[in-house]
Protein backbone atom coordinates (compact mmCIF):
# COMPACT_ATOMS: atom_id res chain seq x y z
CA UNK A 1 0.00 0.00 0.00
CA UNK A 2 2.61 2.52 1.26
CA UNK A 3 4.56 1.85 -2.25
CA UNK A 4 1.86 2.39 -3.91
CA UNK A 5 1.08 5.91 -2.69
CA UNK A 6 4.62 7.21 -2.56
CA UNK A 7 4.78 7.12 -6.11
CA UNK A 8 2.41 9.78 -6.05
CA UNK A 9 4.44 12.31 -4.47
CA UNK A 10 6.18 12.73 -7.47
CA UNK A 11 6.89 16.84 -8.92
CA UNK A 12 6.66 17.53 -5.27
CA UNK A 13 10.07 15.87 -4.06
CA UNK A 14 11.28 19.08 -3.59
CA UNK A 15 8.64 20.48 -1.11
CA UNK A 16 8.74 16.92 0.44
CA UNK A 17 12.14 17.31 1.29
CA UNK A 18 12.44 21.18 2.52
CA UNK A 19 9.65 20.93 4.74
CA UNK A 20 11.29 18.32 7.29
CA UNK A 21 14.79 20.13 6.76
CA UNK A 22 13.28 23.68 7.64
CA UNK A 23 11.24 21.96 10.89
CA UNK A 24 14.78 20.66 11.72
CA UNK A 25 15.57 23.75 12.09
CA UNK A 26 13.05 25.02 13.69
CA UNK A 27 13.56 22.21 16.61
CA UNK A 28 17.22 23.23 16.65
CA UNK A 29 16.88 26.77 17.35
CA UNK A 30 14.11 26.03 19.58
CA UNK A 31 16.48 23.28 22.05
CA UNK A 32 19.07 25.98 21.74
CA UNK A 33 17.27 28.83 24.11
CA UNK A 34 16.91 26.88 27.31
CA UNK A 35 20.92 26.51 27.57
CA UNK A 36 20.95 29.99 26.72
CA UNK A 37 18.75 30.49 29.35
CA UNK A 38 20.37 28.54 31.82
CA UNK A 39 23.81 30.10 30.82
CA UNK A 40 22.10 33.82 31.47
CA UNK A 41 20.97 32.55 35.02
CA UNK A 42 24.00 30.74 35.96
CA UNK A 43 26.36 32.84 34.41
CA UNK A 44 25.09 36.34 33.68
CA UNK A 45 22.04 36.79 36.96
CA UNK A 46 24.07 34.37 39.89
CA UNK A 47 27.18 35.29 38.44
CA UNK A 48 29.36 35.36 42.07
CA UNK A 49 30.92 38.47 41.19
CA UNK A 50 28.04 40.48 40.85
CA UNK A 51 25.43 40.11 37.49
CA UNK A 52 27.28 40.54 34.06
CA UNK A 53 25.33 42.57 32.58
CA UNK A 54 27.53 41.77 28.92
CA UNK A 55 26.82 38.25 29.22
CA UNK A 56 23.37 38.66 29.80
CA UNK A 57 23.09 40.79 26.87
CA UNK A 58 24.85 38.55 24.77
CA UNK A 59 22.77 35.79 25.73
CA UNK A 60 19.67 37.47 25.25
CA UNK A 61 20.42 38.19 21.72
CA UNK A 62 21.43 35.01 20.82
CA UNK A 63 18.19 34.07 22.42
CA UNK A 64 16.33 36.24 19.90
CA UNK A 65 17.64 35.00 17.24
CA UNK A 66 17.72 31.71 17.80
CA UNK A 67 13.89 32.52 18.00
CA UNK A 68 13.83 33.96 14.77
CA UNK A 69 15.88 31.55 12.89
CA UNK A 70 13.09 28.94 14.67
CA UNK A 71 10.01 31.33 13.36
CA UNK A 72 11.52 31.52 10.04
CA UNK A 73 11.82 27.13 9.97
CA UNK A 74 8.40 27.13 10.92
CA UNK A 75 6.91 29.56 8.56
CA UNK A 76 8.96 27.62 6.03
CA UNK A 77 8.25 24.61 6.70
CA UNK A 78 4.86 25.40 7.23
CA UNK A 79 4.79 26.17 3.05
CA UNK A 80 5.98 23.91 1.79
CA UNK A 81 3.99 21.22 3.69
CA UNK A 82 0.79 22.74 2.74
CA UNK A 83 2.15 22.41 -1.15
CA UNK A 84 3.56 18.97 -0.70
CA UNK A 85 0.56 17.88 0.86
CA UNK A 86 -2.10 19.33 -1.53
CA UNK A 87 0.29 18.35 -4.56
CA UNK A 88 0.09 14.64 -3.10
CA UNK A 89 -3.27 14.89 -2.90
CA UNK A 90 -3.98 16.36 -6.55
CA UNK A 91 -1.69 13.62 -7.89
CA UNK A 92 -3.80 11.09 -5.98
CA UNK A 93 -7.15 12.52 -7.08
CA UNK A 94 -5.84 12.02 -10.71
CA UNK A 95 -4.40 8.98 -10.73
CA UNK A 96 -7.44 7.27 -9.14
CA UNK A 97 -10.09 9.65 -11.76
CA UNK A 98 -7.60 8.23 -14.70
CA UNK A 99 -7.54 4.50 -13.30
CA UNK A 100 -11.30 4.81 -12.91
CA UNK A 101 -11.44 5.57 -16.66
CA UNK A 102 -10.16 2.38 -17.68
CA UNK A 103 -12.45 0.16 -15.86
CA UNK A 104 -14.77 -2.21 -17.25
CA UNK A 105 -18.40 -2.14 -15.99
CA UNK A 106 -17.39 -5.51 -14.20
CA UNK A 107 -14.78 -2.76 -12.08
CA UNK A 108 -17.06 -0.53 -11.86
CA UNK A 109 -19.98 -3.03 -10.41
CA UNK A 110 -17.29 -3.90 -7.82
CA UNK A 111 -17.00 -0.27 -6.52
CA UNK A 112 -20.19 1.68 -5.66
CA UNK A 113 -20.70 5.10 -7.26
CA UNK A 114 -20.61 6.21 -3.48
CA UNK A 115 -17.76 4.79 -2.38
CA UNK A 116 -15.44 6.19 -5.02
CA UNK A 117 -17.17 9.40 -4.31
CA UNK A 118 -15.94 8.99 -1.04
CA UNK A 119 -12.34 7.44 -1.97
CA UNK A 120 -11.76 10.80 -3.82
CA UNK A 121 -12.67 13.08 -1.49
CA UNK A 122 -12.99 12.02 2.18
CA UNK A 123 -10.29 9.56 1.85
CA UNK A 124 -7.81 12.00 0.15
CA UNK A 125 -8.58 14.96 2.45
CA UNK A 126 -7.49 12.17 5.54
CA UNK A 127 -3.88 11.25 3.63
CA UNK A 128 -3.58 14.94 2.80
CA UNK A 129 -3.48 15.88 6.29
CA UNK A 130 -1.37 12.87 7.32
CA UNK A 131 1.34 13.68 4.49
CA UNK A 132 1.82 17.04 5.67
CA UNK A 133 1.28 15.78 9.61
CA UNK A 134 4.35 13.29 8.49
CA UNK A 135 6.40 15.85 7.01
CA UNK A 136 6.24 18.57 10.13
CA UNK A 137 5.11 17.00 13.20
CA UNK A 138 6.57 13.26 12.39
CA UNK A 139 9.96 14.90 12.08
CA UNK A 140 9.50 17.54 13.93
CA UNK A 141 8.44 16.14 17.70
CA UNK A 142 10.77 13.12 17.23
CA UNK A 143 13.67 15.05 16.37
CA UNK A 144 12.93 17.73 19.30
CA UNK A 145 12.37 14.55 21.61
CA UNK A 146 15.51 13.22 20.90
CA UNK A 147 17.55 16.41 21.02
CA UNK A 148 15.86 16.98 24.21
CA UNK A 149 16.52 14.13 26.03
CA UNK A 150 20.51 13.80 24.86
CA UNK A 151 20.92 17.47 26.16
CA UNK A 152 18.83 16.63 29.67
CA UNK A 153 20.87 13.76 30.00
CA UNK A 154 24.09 15.83 29.37
CA UNK A 155 22.55 18.19 32.25
CA UNK A 156 21.82 15.55 34.69
CA UNK A 157 21.03 11.66 33.69
CA UNK A 158 19.16 10.82 37.21
CA UNK A 159 16.58 13.36 36.48
CA UNK A 160 16.47 12.75 32.46
CA UNK A 161 15.68 9.05 33.48
CA UNK A 162 11.91 10.44 34.87
CA UNK A 163 11.61 11.08 31.11
CA UNK A 164 12.64 7.55 29.56
CA UNK A 165 10.08 6.36 31.89
CA UNK A 166 7.32 8.73 30.80
CA UNK A 167 8.26 7.93 27.69
CA UNK A 168 7.90 4.16 27.74
CA UNK A 169 4.64 4.31 29.31
CA UNK A 170 3.04 5.90 26.53
CA UNK A 171 4.69 3.47 23.84
CA UNK A 172 2.66 1.19 25.71
CA UNK A 173 -0.19 2.73 25.75
CA UNK A 174 -0.42 4.13 22.21
CA UNK A 175 0.39 1.09 20.72
CA UNK A 176 -2.72 -0.69 22.25
CA UNK A 177 -4.79 2.15 20.92
CA UNK A 178 -3.93 2.22 17.75
CA UNK A 179 -4.80 -1.54 17.31
CA UNK A 180 -8.22 -0.83 18.96
CA UNK A 181 -9.07 1.87 17.17
CA UNK A 182 -7.69 0.80 13.35
CA UNK A 183 -10.45 -1.25 12.89
CA UNK A 184 -12.97 1.06 14.06
CA UNK A 185 -11.88 3.92 11.49
CA UNK A 186 -11.91 1.43 8.72
CA UNK A 187 -15.81 0.82 9.40
CA UNK A 188 -16.36 4.60 9.73
CA UNK A 189 -15.45 4.63 6.38
CA UNK A 190 -17.65 2.28 4.95
CA UNK A 191 -20.57 3.85 6.84
CA UNK A 192 -19.27 7.28 5.02
CA UNK A 193 -19.88 5.20 1.51
CA UNK A 194 -23.50 4.66 2.50
CA UNK A 195 -24.12 8.27 3.95
CA UNK A 196 -23.07 9.50 0.32
CA UNK A 197 -24.96 6.53 -1.47
CA UNK A 198 -28.36 7.93 -0.02
CA UNK A 199 -27.42 11.91 -0.60
CA UNK A 200 -26.74 10.84 -4.19
CA UNK A 201 -29.65 8.54 -4.50
CA UNK A 202 -31.48 11.38 -2.89
CA UNK A 203 -30.17 14.40 -5.17
CA UNK A 204 -30.30 12.47 -8.28
CA UNK A 205 -33.88 11.30 -8.29
CA UNK A 206 -35.52 14.30 -6.35
CA UNK A 207 -38.34 14.72 -8.55
CA UNK A 208 -39.78 11.31 -7.89
CA UNK A 209 -39.14 11.83 -4.16
CA UNK A 210 -41.47 14.90 -4.59
CA UNK A 211 -43.67 13.30 -6.97
CA UNK A 212 -44.59 10.24 -4.64
CA UNK A 213 -44.03 12.63 -1.28
CA UNK A 214 -41.57 10.71 0.17
CA UNK A 215 -39.26 13.14 1.92
CA UNK A 216 -40.18 12.40 5.16
CA UNK A 217 -38.94 8.32 4.28
CA UNK A 218 -35.57 9.96 2.75
CA UNK A 219 -35.04 12.20 6.25
CA UNK A 220 -35.45 9.08 7.94
CA UNK A 221 -32.87 7.18 6.02
CA UNK A 222 -30.34 9.85 6.04
CA UNK A 223 -30.35 10.14 9.65
CA UNK A 224 -29.95 6.81 10.05
CA UNK A 225 -27.04 6.38 7.76
CA UNK A 226 -25.80 9.37 10.01
CA UNK A 227 -26.49 8.14 13.65
CA UNK A 228 -24.99 5.10 12.07
CA UNK A 229 -21.80 7.24 11.41
CA UNK A 230 -21.98 9.30 14.70
CA UNK A 231 -22.15 6.00 16.60
CA UNK A 232 -18.57 4.61 15.12
CA UNK A 233 -16.98 8.54 15.35
CA UNK A 234 -18.02 8.15 18.94
CA UNK A 235 -16.74 4.67 19.80
CA UNK A 236 -13.61 5.81 18.24
CA UNK A 237 -13.28 8.90 20.12
CA UNK A 238 -13.97 7.96 23.12
CA UNK A 239 -10.82 5.50 22.74
CA UNK A 240 -8.79 8.52 21.71
CA UNK A 241 -10.11 10.96 24.68
CA UNK A 242 -8.39 8.04 27.04
CA UNK A 243 -5.01 9.48 25.80
CA UNK A 244 -5.62 12.80 27.19
CA UNK A 245 -5.92 12.56 31.16
CA UNK A 246 -3.15 9.73 30.50
CA UNK A 247 -1.12 12.46 28.50
CA UNK A 248 -2.13 15.02 31.64
CA UNK A 249 -1.12 12.69 34.44
CA UNK A 250 2.25 11.71 33.33
CA UNK A 251 3.09 15.63 32.29
CA UNK A 252 2.29 16.60 35.67
CA UNK A 253 4.14 13.69 37.37
CA UNK A 254 6.89 14.28 35.60
CA UNK A 255 6.78 18.41 36.74
CA UNK A 256 6.82 16.88 40.21
CA UNK A 257 9.06 14.61 40.15
CA UNK A 258 11.54 16.52 38.61
CA UNK A 259 11.25 20.22 40.51
CA UNK A 260 11.02 17.47 44.22
CA UNK A 261 14.55 15.55 42.92
CA UNK A 262 15.88 18.21 41.18
CA UNK A 263 15.23 20.93 44.55
CA UNK A 264 16.94 18.14 46.23
CA UNK A 265 19.74 18.35 44.20
CA UNK A 266 20.30 21.62 44.02
CA UNK A 267 20.32 21.48 48.13
CA UNK A 268 22.88 18.94 47.98
CA UNK A 269 25.15 21.10 44.98
CA UNK A 270 24.86 18.31 42.53
CA UNK A 271 22.97 20.89 40.55
CA UNK A 272 22.23 24.62 39.58
CA UNK A 273 19.40 27.17 39.75
CA UNK A 274 19.55 27.34 35.68
CA UNK A 275 20.44 23.63 35.02
CA UNK A 276 16.87 22.86 36.87
CA UNK A 277 14.93 25.71 35.14
CA UNK A 278 16.17 24.17 31.67
CA UNK A 279 15.51 21.03 32.85
CA UNK A 280 11.60 22.27 33.37
CA UNK A 281 11.60 23.66 29.85
CA UNK A 282 13.24 20.53 28.23
CA UNK A 283 11.00 18.94 30.93
CA UNK A 284 7.57 20.88 28.77
CA UNK A 285 9.30 20.74 25.63
CA UNK A 286 9.67 16.83 25.77
CA UNK A 287 5.75 15.97 27.33
CA UNK A 288 4.28 18.44 24.75
CA UNK A 289 6.13 16.78 21.62
CA UNK A 290 5.05 13.07 23.19
CA UNK A 291 1.17 14.66 22.83
CA UNK A 292 2.03 15.62 19.35
CA UNK A 293 3.33 12.47 18.50
CA UNK A 294 0.22 10.61 19.89
CA UNK A 295 -1.81 13.24 17.77
CA UNK A 296 -0.02 12.03 14.67
CA UNK A 297 -0.97 7.89 15.83
CA UNK A 298 -4.36 9.42 15.72
CA UNK A 299 -3.92 10.72 12.30
CA UNK A 300 -2.29 7.61 10.78
CA UNK A 301 -4.75 5.43 12.17
CA UNK A 302 -7.08 7.05 9.96
CA UNK A 303 -5.03 7.79 7.08
CA UNK A 304 -4.12 4.10 6.84
CA UNK A 305 -7.54 3.06 6.65
CA UNK A 306 -8.12 5.47 4.23
CA UNK A 307 -5.01 4.20 2.17
CA UNK A 308 -5.68 1.26 2.30
CA UNK A 309 -9.06 2.23 0.67
CA UNK A 310 -7.28 4.33 -2.14
CA UNK A 311 -4.38 2.08 -2.95
CA UNK A 312 -7.67 -0.67 -4.11
CA UNK A 313 -8.57 1.68 -6.65
CA UNK A 314 -5.33 2.80 -7.66
CA UNK A 315 -4.30 -0.88 -8.12
CA UNK A 316 -7.35 -2.42 -9.43
CA UNK A 317 -6.72 -3.67 -13.26
CA UNK A 318 -8.96 -3.27 -15.53
CA UNK A 319 -10.72 -7.09 -16.16
CA UNK A 320 -10.65 -5.98 -19.87
CA UNK A 321 -7.65 -4.41 -21.53
CA UNK A 322 -6.25 -4.48 -25.36
CA UNK A 323 -4.11 -7.67 -26.58
CA UNK A 324 -0.67 -6.89 -27.47
CA UNK A 325 -1.12 -6.39 -30.92
CA UNK A 326 -4.96 -5.46 -31.00
CA UNK A 327 -6.44 -4.79 -34.58
CA UNK A 328 -7.48 -1.28 -35.59
CA UNK A 329 -9.53 -1.71 -38.55
CA UNK A 330 -13.65 -3.28 -38.05
CA UNK A 331 -14.05 -4.61 -41.58
CA UNK A 332 -17.88 -4.66 -41.60
CA UNK A 333 -21.26 -4.49 -39.15
CA UNK A 334 -21.43 -8.28 -39.15
CA UNK A 335 -21.85 -9.82 -35.78
CA UNK A 336 -22.01 -13.48 -34.01
CA UNK A 337 -22.09 -14.91 -31.49
CA UNK A 338 -20.78 -18.56 -30.94
CA UNK A 339 -21.98 -20.33 -28.23
CA UNK A 340 -21.53 -17.64 -25.98
CA UNK A 341 -22.34 -18.02 -22.18
CA UNK A 342 -21.90 -15.04 -19.88
CA UNK A 343 -22.62 -14.50 -16.01
CA UNK A 344 -21.55 -11.77 -14.22
CA UNK A 345 -20.60 -13.07 -11.22
CA UNK A 346 -18.46 -16.47 -11.40
CA UNK A 347 -20.37 -17.35 -8.23
CA UNK A 348 -23.65 -16.87 -9.47
CA UNK A 349 -25.68 -20.32 -10.12
CA UNK A 350 -27.11 -19.70 -13.51
CA UNK A 351 -25.46 -17.86 -16.29
CA UNK A 352 -27.40 -14.62 -17.50
CA UNK A 353 -26.63 -15.90 -20.71
CA UNK A 354 -26.37 -19.39 -22.28
CA UNK A 355 -26.25 -21.41 -25.34
CA UNK A 356 -26.40 -18.18 -27.22
CA UNK A 357 -25.77 -18.38 -31.43
CA UNK A 358 -26.75 -16.29 -33.67
CA UNK A 359 -25.30 -14.72 -37.22
CA UNK A 360 -26.05 -10.72 -38.23
CA UNK A 361 -25.08 -9.81 -41.32
CA UNK A 362 -23.31 -6.02 -42.00
CA UNK A 363 -26.83 -3.99 -42.68
CA UNK A 364 -28.96 -5.85 -41.38
CA UNK A 365 -31.25 -4.25 -38.96
CA UNK A 366 -32.02 -6.64 -36.01
CA UNK A 367 -35.18 -6.40 -33.82
CA UNK A 368 -34.61 -8.11 -29.68
CA UNK A 369 -37.58 -8.66 -28.02
CA UNK A 370 -38.33 -10.37 -24.89
CA UNK A 371 -39.54 -9.65 -21.34
CA UNK A 372 -37.91 -8.53 -18.31
CA UNK A 373 -35.09 -9.88 -16.96
CA UNK A 374 -34.50 -11.83 -20.34
CA UNK A 375 -31.32 -10.42 -20.53
CA UNK A 376 -31.55 -8.31 -23.52
CA UNK A 377 -29.19 -5.72 -22.38
CA UNK A 378 -26.68 -8.18 -21.11
CA UNK A 379 -26.55 -9.49 -25.00
CA UNK A 380 -25.59 -6.29 -26.37
CA UNK A 381 -23.22 -5.38 -23.75
CA UNK A 382 -20.98 -7.97 -25.16
CA UNK A 383 -20.51 -6.64 -28.59
CA UNK A 384 -18.43 -3.31 -27.49
CA UNK A 385 -16.82 -5.75 -25.19
CA UNK A 386 -18.22 -3.91 -22.17
CA UNK A 387 -18.01 -7.28 -20.34
CA UNK A 388 -16.38 -10.30 -21.34
CA UNK A 389 -18.03 -13.84 -22.47
CA UNK A 390 -17.03 -16.73 -19.97
CA UNK A 391 -17.61 -18.88 -22.70
CA UNK A 392 -17.81 -18.46 -26.40
CA UNK A 393 -16.85 -15.81 -28.76
CA UNK A 394 -18.33 -12.87 -29.34
CA UNK A 395 -17.28 -11.42 -33.51
CA UNK A 396 -17.61 -8.57 -35.15
CA UNK A 397 -16.60 -7.88 -38.32
CA UNK A 398 -15.29 -11.82 -38.55
CA UNK A 399 -12.92 -11.67 -36.02
CA UNK A 400 -13.23 -11.88 -32.07
CA UNK A 401 -14.11 -8.50 -30.51
CA UNK A 402 -10.66 -9.40 -27.85
CA UNK A 403 -8.12 -8.75 -31.05
CA UNK A 404 -9.77 -5.33 -31.53
CA UNK A 405 -8.47 -2.30 -29.89
CA UNK A 406 -10.91 -1.11 -27.52
CA UNK A 407 -10.96 2.45 -28.98
CA UNK A 408 -11.32 1.49 -32.42
CA UNK A 409 -14.28 -1.20 -31.46
CA UNK A 410 -15.90 1.08 -29.58
CA UNK A 411 -15.76 3.86 -32.30
CA UNK A 412 -17.53 1.71 -34.81
CA UNK A 413 -20.21 0.71 -31.85
CA UNK A 414 -22.83 3.42 -31.46
CA UNK A 415 -25.17 2.74 -28.22
CA UNK A 416 -27.99 4.47 -27.05
CA UNK A 417 -28.62 3.29 -23.16
CA UNK A 418 -32.08 2.60 -21.72
CA UNK A 419 -30.80 5.25 -18.95
CA UNK A 420 -29.96 8.43 -21.60
CA UNK A 421 -27.69 11.04 -19.79
CA UNK A 422 -27.24 14.45 -21.47
CA UNK A 423 -23.79 16.87 -19.53
CA UNK A 424 -24.17 20.14 -18.77
CA UNK A 425 -23.38 22.54 -21.62
CA UNK A 426 -25.27 23.41 -25.28
CA UNK A 427 -26.79 21.16 -27.47
CA UNK A 428 -24.16 21.26 -29.26
CA UNK A 429 -22.15 20.59 -26.85
CA UNK A 430 -23.93 17.11 -26.13
CA UNK A 431 -23.83 16.27 -30.10
CA UNK A 432 -20.19 16.46 -30.03
CA UNK A 433 -19.75 13.76 -27.62
CA UNK A 434 -20.29 11.49 -30.32
CA UNK A 435 -17.58 13.50 -32.79
CA UNK A 436 -15.91 16.21 -30.85
CA UNK A 437 -15.04 17.60 -34.79
CA UNK A 438 -18.83 17.62 -36.21
CA UNK A 439 -19.66 20.58 -38.20
CA UNK A 440 -22.83 22.27 -36.86
CA UNK A 441 -24.15 21.72 -40.35
CA UNK A 442 -23.32 17.73 -39.51
CA UNK A 443 -24.87 17.49 -35.93
CA UNK A 444 -28.52 19.32 -37.37
CA UNK A 445 -28.10 16.33 -40.01
CA UNK A 446 -27.66 14.01 -37.53
CA UNK A 447 -30.78 15.69 -35.52
CA UNK A 448 -32.90 15.21 -38.78
CA UNK A 449 -32.54 11.47 -38.69
CA UNK A 450 -33.46 11.02 -35.16
CA UNK A 451 -36.59 13.27 -35.10
CA UNK A 452 -34.98 16.13 -32.80
CA UNK A 453 -34.39 19.14 -34.77
CA UNK A 454 -38.74 19.66 -34.67
CA UNK A 455 -38.07 20.35 -30.97
CA UNK A 456 -34.61 22.02 -31.11
CA UNK A 457 -35.67 24.67 -33.71
CA UNK A 458 -38.58 25.31 -31.37
CA UNK A 459 -36.30 26.59 -28.59
CA UNK A 460 -35.16 30.43 -28.93
CA UNK A 461 -31.81 29.80 -29.02
CA UNK A 462 -31.99 26.83 -31.42
CA UNK A 463 -28.99 24.91 -31.27
CA UNK A 464 -27.11 26.58 -28.58
CA UNK A 465 -29.63 26.18 -25.81
CA UNK A 466 -28.11 25.36 -22.68
CA UNK A 467 -28.70 21.70 -21.10
CA UNK A 468 -29.21 21.76 -17.44
CA UNK A 469 -27.22 19.09 -15.51
CA UNK A 470 -28.92 15.74 -16.38
CA UNK A 471 -30.79 16.97 -19.29
CA UNK A 472 -33.47 18.61 -16.46
CA UNK A 473 -35.18 20.43 -18.82
CA UNK A 474 -35.98 18.82 -21.83
CA UNK A 475 -38.16 15.99 -21.48
CA UNK A 476 -37.77 11.91 -21.73
CA UNK A 477 -38.64 11.90 -25.39
CA UNK A 478 -36.74 14.90 -25.90
CA UNK A 479 -33.54 13.51 -24.18
CA UNK A 480 -33.80 9.89 -26.12
CA UNK A 481 -33.87 11.91 -29.87
CA UNK A 482 -30.36 13.83 -28.54
CA UNK A 483 -28.85 10.99 -27.43
CA UNK A 484 -29.61 9.22 -31.05
CA UNK A 485 -28.42 12.02 -32.87
CA UNK A 486 -25.22 11.78 -30.42
CA UNK A 487 -24.71 8.48 -31.21
CA UNK A 488 -25.48 8.82 -35.01
CA UNK A 489 -22.30 11.76 -35.09
CA UNK A 490 -19.93 9.14 -34.35
CA UNK A 491 -20.83 6.97 -37.94
CA UNK A 492 -21.07 3.74 -36.71
CA UNK A 493 -20.70 0.10 -37.96
CA UNK A 494 -23.11 -0.92 -35.55
CA UNK A 495 -25.64 1.12 -34.30
CA UNK A 496 -27.58 -0.12 -30.85
CA UNK A 497 -31.17 1.35 -29.92
CA UNK A 498 -31.66 0.16 -26.35
CA UNK A 499 -35.28 0.47 -25.81
CA UNK A 500 -34.31 4.33 -26.74
CA UNK A 501 -37.59 5.00 -28.23
CA UNK A 502 -39.70 4.17 -24.99
CA UNK A 503 -40.57 7.72 -24.26
CA UNK A 504 -40.95 8.65 -27.66
CA UNK A 505 -44.45 8.21 -29.52
CA UNK A 506 -45.24 5.66 -31.89
CA UNK A 507 -45.28 8.32 -34.83
CA UNK A 508 -41.81 9.41 -34.07
CA UNK A 509 -40.94 6.42 -33.57
CA UNK A 510 -41.93 5.31 -37.02
CA UNK A 511 -40.08 8.35 -38.21
CA UNK A 512 -36.58 7.17 -36.65
CA UNK A 513 -36.87 4.05 -38.06
CA UNK A 514 -37.53 5.00 -41.63
CA UNK A 515 -35.34 7.56 -41.79
CA UNK A 516 -32.56 4.87 -40.41
CA UNK A 517 -33.58 2.32 -43.33
CA UNK A 518 -33.59 5.56 -46.11
CA UNK A 519 -30.14 7.31 -44.50
CA UNK A 520 -27.58 4.43 -43.23
CA UNK A 521 -29.13 1.10 -45.00
CA UNK A 522 -24.77 0.00 -44.87
CA UNK A 523 -25.17 0.32 -40.48
CA UNK A 524 -25.73 -2.88 -38.88
CA UNK A 525 -29.14 -1.84 -36.68
CA UNK A 526 -30.12 -3.50 -33.11
CA UNK A 527 -33.29 -2.49 -31.50
CA UNK A 528 -34.36 -3.51 -28.11
CA UNK A 529 -37.96 -2.53 -27.30
CA UNK A 530 -40.46 -3.78 -25.39
CA UNK A 531 -43.03 -2.49 -28.06
CA UNK A 532 -43.62 -5.38 -30.57
CA UNK A 533 -44.70 -2.34 -33.01
CA UNK A 534 -41.08 -0.72 -32.64
CA UNK A 535 -39.12 -4.22 -34.15
CA UNK A 536 -42.18 -5.60 -35.97
CA UNK A 537 -40.53 -3.94 -39.38
CA UNK A 538 -37.32 -5.79 -39.00
CA UNK A 539 -35.34 -7.90 -40.82
CA UNK A 540 -35.74 -10.34 -38.39
CA UNK A 541 -36.39 -10.41 -34.86
CA UNK A 542 -34.78 -12.08 -31.79
CA UNK A 543 -37.03 -13.25 -28.96
CA UNK A 544 -35.20 -13.34 -25.49
CA UNK A 545 -36.69 -15.80 -22.92
CA UNK A 546 -34.42 -16.07 -19.59
CA UNK A 547 -31.17 -15.65 -21.00
CA UNK A 548 -31.77 -17.94 -23.89
CA UNK A 549 -32.90 -17.44 -27.51
CA UNK A 550 -36.02 -18.19 -27.86
CA UNK A 551 -37.10 -18.24 -31.50
CA UNK A 552 -35.37 -15.89 -34.47
CA UNK A 553 -37.23 -15.17 -37.50
CA UNK A 554 -39.27 -12.19 -39.05
CA UNK A 555 -42.39 -10.97 -37.52
CA UNK A 556 -45.13 -13.20 -39.66
CA UNK A 557 -42.93 -16.41 -38.92
CA UNK A 558 -42.66 -15.66 -35.72
CA UNK A 559 -46.61 -15.23 -35.70
CA UNK A 560 -46.68 -18.48 -36.93
CA UNK A 561 -44.70 -20.46 -34.43
CA UNK A 562 -43.46 -18.63 -31.63
CA UNK A 563 -45.70 -18.27 -28.92
CA UNK A 564 -44.55 -16.09 -26.94
CA UNK A 565 -44.39 -13.73 -29.57
CA UNK A 566 -47.92 -13.96 -30.93
CA UNK A 567 -49.15 -13.88 -27.72
CA UNK A 568 -47.28 -10.56 -26.97
CA UNK A 569 -48.30 -9.14 -30.28
CA UNK A 570 -51.92 -9.61 -29.72
CA UNK A 571 -52.08 -8.49 -25.82
CA UNK A 572 -50.34 -5.29 -27.17
CA UNK A 573 -52.44 -4.51 -30.54
CA UNK A 574 -55.73 -6.38 -29.63
CA UNK A 575 -55.53 -6.03 -25.81
CA UNK A 576 -53.93 -2.96 -25.48
CA UNK A 577 -51.54 -4.20 -23.46
CA UNK A 578 -47.79 -4.37 -22.29
CA UNK A 579 -45.39 -6.86 -22.65
CA UNK A 580 -45.25 -7.87 -19.34
CA UNK A 581 -48.65 -8.25 -18.65
CA UNK A 582 -51.28 -11.17 -20.49
CA UNK A 583 -48.74 -13.13 -22.71
CA UNK A 584 -45.10 -11.93 -22.07
CA UNK A 585 -42.50 -14.05 -20.54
Amino acid sequence: MLKTLAVHVRGFIKESVATPLFMILEVLMEMLIPLLMSSMIDNGIQNPSGPDMGHIILMGALMLLCALLALLGGAMGGVFGAKASAGFARNLRSAMFENIQTFSFANIDKFSTAGLVTRMTTDVTNLQNAYQMILRICFRAPVSLIVAMTITMMINWQLASIYLIAVAFLAVVLFFLIRKTYKTFSQVFEKYDELNASVQENVSAIRVVKAFVREHHEITKFERATLNLYALFLKAEKMMVSVSPLMMITIYGSIIAISWFGANMIVAGDLTEGELTSMLTYCMNILMNLMMIAFIFVMLTMSLASGKRIAEVLKETATIQNPEHPDREVPDGSIDFENVVFSYSQTSERPVLQNINLHIRAGETIGIIGGTGSSKTSLINLIGRLYDVNEGVVKVGGKDVRSYDLEVLRDKVSVVLQKNVLFSGTILDNLRWGNENASEEECIAACKLACADEFIERFPDGYHTKIEQGGANVSGGQKQRLCIARALLKKPLILILDDSTSAVDTATDAKIRQAFADEIPDTTKLIISQRVSSVEHADRIVVMNHGEIDDVGTHDELMERCKIYSETYIAQTVGNGDFDKKGGM
